[in-house]
């Protein structure tokens, strides 16, 4: 029935909802902006058995990386890491043609660690969650010989 919204159950029927409207509002942002070129973009480093110990994922369009989500196993934070996700992500974005990375991070993550990176704090948004702040940022970035720099 038109006018009757059926509710996912459980997490497999959400994550099936969601990636038919993420195909479905991209194929709207396509025709709106004439930008076809979105790709998803990941990367991981893996311990000698295989598992992932640090990663990130998001994706390209339109001349811009978005990162969704950069994690690095507590074991293993402080030693660099991140910084490699962050620089591997940024080379790539700038071989697909991108000129800024866009991300959030929550005031309980990683803000300092975003900002010594060279990514600026455009806003936060408290409350979410409660007691806490979204934190959005932004880096630009250019072509250079010795690989990615910021502008």
């Amino acid at each position: 029935m038109q006018d009757q919204v059926t509710l996912c159950r459980d997490d497999t029927d959400c994550r099936a909802v969601g990636a038919y409207l993420d195909d479905r509002i991209y194929e709207f942002n396509v025709k709106a902006t004439g930008y076809d070129d979105g790709r998803l973009l990941a990367g991981c480093v893996r311990n000698a058995a295989g598992d992932i110990i640090a990663g990130f994922n998001g994706h390209t369009w339109g001349r811009c990386c978005e990162l969704s989500n950069v994690w690095v196993h507590d074991a293993h934070r402080g030693h660099g890491l991140g910084t490699l996700l962050l620089r591997a992500a940024e080379t790539e974005a700038v071989a697909r043609g991108c000129v800024r990375v866009v991300l959030a991070t929550h005031s309980f993550q990683a803000p300092g660690f975003y900002e010594r990176l060279g990514y600026q704090r455009q806003f936060a948004l408290d409350g979410r969650p409660q007691g806490f702040e979204d934190i959005f940022y932004v880096k630009s970035l250019e072509r250079s010989p010795g690989g990615v720099s910021p502008l």
